[in-house]
């Protein structure tokens, strides 16, 4: 696929400087014409062999375009924090909002190609890396993020050629380290795996563009056109519905009911709630003071019908932890900043590093719940986002994560009961608004929506626990006592 890459492509000066004035005012109103907008991002990664132009490239776009609204990030080897979380956390943090482009000079694709290369991951580990990769562009295209990938190519004597120059030259040779000489001669290893990989990741949502990168002015003007009439295209294009993904409907009422199979009201005297609480809370405490600990992160997941105790639980939950180790998410409607970037960011940024405790009082279900029932989201968007959570799931489990996740039930009675309690106590009053009595309305929607979310994203590596709740003691010696079983079955293998 480098063959045409390989090829003498060359631009005089003269052609050069007539074209790059029009291309630089065409590349700003396109720009501009982003911000004003506000509809998608625009992500430009820039990849490719050593000397083949890539920093000059990222300077240049910078020169041509409003520094405003552009932001460029390198992508070295992961920082310590970085290596503590899963690898697509850093990218995650670094995406640009609605509005803007984002140029990422390496980006998740470098790693597990240098290491593939290097020997440092096998085959195996190289094919679910890119599968992953595979995932999240799919998913920041289905999000609405134009990505525009480029590959800067150099056959093999035109890198040698470039080094050798730069070399010679007092003003340019200390652009070549001694690395660069290293992956020169590894060039054939590194083609080996990259031209296979380029093939399975050029996808129709988010094709590689080879760049033939041996003249720096042909290379220049050909990245501008390109990245030019990408956005164009997208910018010029009606705003449109994508097609719906094909997944599997909704299961019929009379299949069986997860939720209604629940005996909600489970006894537990007072006294014994006191004395099992102390002994889970007692459980818990030890296991995250435990001395590998620091080898797991934990991250709780609530959910729940209105008025089910959520906030209950979770008040007790942290009564067992150092207030040092542990950070409550609350959840609500997205802010502006949140709706500006794929729905799964706000929670990436948030996920912790070994050694802590994340509790999330509601959280990304929000787009298989709310969203769904509410129409915020359309049928395609909330469809897919089953598969995007297990992926999202399955990345912090795979770092060491214990991904704990509780659906707290009560019957449609017992929440009638609560609401008018809250409305006769004044300082629980703020707990109650028309909206909690407005989606009351739609229980029997909220129930096949529940029913469904744990049917498709309760796996081995996250698993809902259903919490019967209209006991709220047994419900919070259950979650407590749930999350200290699954941290020391994560401390015996960590």
């Amino acid at each position: 696929m480098f063959e045409a890459a390989e090829l003498d492509h060359k631009v005089t000066k003269a052609d050069y400087k007539r074209e790059e004035a029009e291309l630089r005012r065409a590349l700003l109103q396109a720009q501009r014409d982003l911000a004003e907008q506000q509809r998608f991002p625009v992500l430009v990664l820039i990849a490719g062999v050593e000397g083949a132009g890539k920093s000059e490239t990222v300077h240049l776009l910078n020169e041509w375009m409003d520094p405003r609204f552009i932001e460029v990030t390198g992508f070295a080897l992961p920082t310590e924090e970085e290596a503590a979380h899963p690898p697509m956390w850093r990218f995650w943090k670094a995406l640009p909002r609605k509005g803007r482009i984002g140029v990422f000079f390496g980006a998740w694709q470098t790693l597990p190609i240098l290491e593939r290369v290097l020997g440092k991951l096998g085959a195996g580990g190289f094919a679910r890396r890119t599968e992953e990769i595979l995932r999240l562009e799919r998913m920041l295209a289905a999000e609405g993020v134009l990505l525009v990938k480029y590959w800067f190519h150099l056959s093999k004597a035109q890198q040698k050629q470039r080094i050798k120059g730069l070399e010679k030259d007092r003003e340019t040779s200390w652009k070549v380290t001694r690395y660069d000489r290293v992956l020169f001669e590894r060039y054939d290893e590194f083609i080996e795996v990259c031209e296979p990989f380029l093939r399975e990741t050029s996808t129709g949502e988010a094709p590689w563009t080879v760049v033939p990168a041996a003249d720096e002015r042909y290379r220049a003007l050909f990245v501008g056109r390109h990245l030019l009439g990408a956005m164009r295209a997208r910018l010029d294009a009606p705003a449109s519905v994508p097609a719906a993904v094909s997944v599997a409907a909704s299961p019929p009422p009379d299949r069986v009911n997860v939720i209604r199979a629940l005996d909600l009201d489970q006894e537990l005297s007072r006294e014994d709630y006191e004395e099992q609480l102390a002994e889970a809370q007692g459980r818990l405490a030890r296991a995250t003071r435990h001395r590998h600990f620091g080898r797991i992160s934990v991250v709780a997941v609530f959910e729940g019908n209105d008025a089910a105790g959520k906030g209950g639980a979770i008040r007790r939950l942290g009564a067992a932890l150092d207030p040092r180790a542990y950070r409550i998410v609350p959840v609500a409607a997205p802010t502006e900043e949140e709706r500006a970037q794929p729905y799964l960011w706000r929670f990436w940024r948030h996920m912790p590093r070994p050694g802590r405790f994340v509790v999330f009082d509601r959280s990304w279900y929000g787009r298989v719940l709310v969203e769904r029932v509410e129409g915020f989201a359309p049928e395609h968007d909330w469809r897919r986002a089953y598969g995007e959570i297990n992926d999202f799931e399955e990345q912090l489990a795979a770092r060491g994560a214990v991904v704990a996740k509780f659906w707290l039930a009560i019957s449609k009675d017992e929440q009638h009961r609560r609401f008018k309690e809250r409305e006769a106590t004044p300082f629980k009053q703020h707990k109650i608004t028309a909206e909690d009595w407005r989606n009351r309305e739609k229980w029997d929607a909220y129930e096949e929506a529940v029913c469904e979310m744990v049917q498709r994203t309760s796996t081995r590596i996250a698993p809902w626990t259903l919490v019967e709740a209209d006991n709220k003691l047994h419900a919070r010696v259950k979650v407590i006592r749930t999350l200290a079983e699954r941290v020391e079955a994560a401390l015996k293998s960590a």
